[in-house]
């Protein structure tokens, strides 16, 4: 009986939650590394601006690199949460965004790990999960105090990378900025 449940456990496959771009690659989670430790410091950055919104049920969630990956992905399975990016599509989003591009996409797949266990009165209750994820890092980017150049690149790179399954520009730049504005940013 052990012997089965440890096999559930350890071949359980975790659900899609969010890909951004359009990359289409087989993703193998035995390719999965540990993140570089830059990765990491931007990803305490967006935890640390949205915490407070979910405490104490905020989802633990496991950061991994990979070349295998489709450019960013999360995934979750029963109780864990595993964001795993490619580590060429961070290069790139760092050439031409710089730090501000990398925090503004991961706030918003940080976004999708905390909607379930965050509630914010501002955000409307016909908005998909992909326009909350876009809310929250809205509400991100702005308890991080980016200067307007950051903002602005932020903002590109989450318009140049866009959910395979998110409405168009014009609709999630209207509710990123409502997340920006309810979370204090000007």
């Amino acid at each position: 009986m052990l012997k089965l449940l440890l096999s559930i456990l350890l071949f359980a496959e975790p659900t899609l939650v969010c890909k951004l771009g359009t990359t289409d690659t087989a993703y193998n989670a035995y390719s999965d590394e540990r993140s570089s430790g830059d990765a990491l410091e931007l990803a305490g950055k967006v935890n640390a601006a949205l915490v407070s919104e979910c405490r104490p049920n905020c989802p633990r969630i496991s950061m991994f690199r990979n070349p295998t990956a489709s450019n960013l992905m999360l995934l979750r399975d029963s109780d864990q949460v595993k964001l795993v990016y490619k580590p060429q599509f961070f290069t790139n989003v760092y050439d031409t965004y710089g730090d501000a591009g990398i925090l503004a996409i991961l706030a918003h797949e940080v976004g999708h790990a905390i909607d379930g266990s965050a509630k914010a009165s501002w955000m409307k209750s016909n908005w998909s999960p992909e326009l909350r994820a876009d809310a929250w890092a809205g509400c991100a980017l702005a308890r991080m105090n980016l200067r307007p150049r950051q903002l602005s690149a932020g903002y590109a790179a989450l318009s140049n990378y866009a959910p395979q399954s998110g409405p168009d520009w014009n609709t999630r730049a209207s509710v990123i900025e409502t997340g920006y504005k309810q979370c204090g940013g000007k």
